[in-house]
C-alpha cells in the first residue's frame, strides 16, 4: 500500500502541530497533495482509468476549498503552506 500509517504520520508531523494532528487544515492539504501526486502518476500510466481521474479532480477540489479557507482565515498559515508544499509557482 503506498500510503500506510505510518507515512500518514509522518506526514502529520511535518506539516501539522504533532504526530497525532489529522485536523489541522495544514496537515490535510498536505496529505491531499500527496495523494494527488500518487494518483497523478497512476492517471499517466493509465490512461483509461476515468474513475481514479474523478476521484484525482475531486480530491483537487477538496485541497482547493481548504486552501481558500486557511487564505481567508489566515494568510501567514496559507503562505506557509503553499511554500513548504511548493503548490504555486
Amino acid at each position: 500500500m503506498y500510503l500506510d500509517s505510518a507515512k500518514k504520520k509522518e506526514i502529520f508531523g511535518k506539516y501539522g502541530q504533532s504526530n497525532s494532528d489529522t485536523g489541522s487544515a495544514e496537515s490535510q492539504i498536505a496529505l491531499f497533495s500527496y495523494r494527488i501526486s500518487h494518483l497523478t502518476e497512476h492517471v499517466k500510466a493509465n490512461r483509461k482509468d476515468h474513475t481514479t481521474e474523478r476521484a484525482l479532480v475531486m480530491l483537487v477540489g477538496k485541497r482547493r476549498a481548504l486552501l481558500n479557507y486557511l487564505k481567508a482565515k489566515d494568510i501567514n498559515r496559507y503562505r506557509a503552506i503553499v511554500k513548504a508544499l511548493g503548490l504555486r509557482k
